[in-house]
């Protein structure tokens, strides 16, 4: 942990959002992480207390800056940089509901030789 500033690809890293900071730095650019609701770049310097709105697939995560690193350390450590607010995590859960809901169970696995003539016949 550190005092001052960061550099906001690293900090993604350090704080395990993204695998590599390459990741980070695609992400950044592509406009799926803002810094105070506003886009800005993978060297843009931050500090503690702002808050970053984070875009993974389906899911945002929006975080308060808790602490500054620059290493990559432990999951457990990676936890401590920031903070989830709660109607984010809300959220969050609600949408992986939604998307679970949305999944078709397998019928049963791959068609039976019957099952292909039936699907035949319903289709002529």
């Amino acid at each position: 942990m550190m005092d001052g500033k960061c550099r906001l690809d690293k900090w993604l890293w350090a704080a395990r959002f993204f695998k590599t900071r390459t990741l980070a730095t695609q992400a950044i650019n592509g406009g799926k992480v803002h810094l105070n609701r506003e886009r800005c770049k993978p060297g843009r310097a931050m500090s503690v207390g702002e808050v970053l709105e984070i875009r993974k697939g389906p899911y945002l995560f929006t975080v308060t800056i808790l602490a500054l690193s620059n290493r990559r350390g432990p999951a457990k450590e990676a936890v401590l940089l920031y903070e989830e607010s709660v109607e984010s995590q809300e959220k969050r859960e609600r949408t992986r509901i939604g998307m679970r809901a949305q999944i078709q169970p397998n019928p049963g696995g791959r068609p039976t030789k019957k099952d292909r003539r039936t699907f035949a016949k319903a289709w002529e």
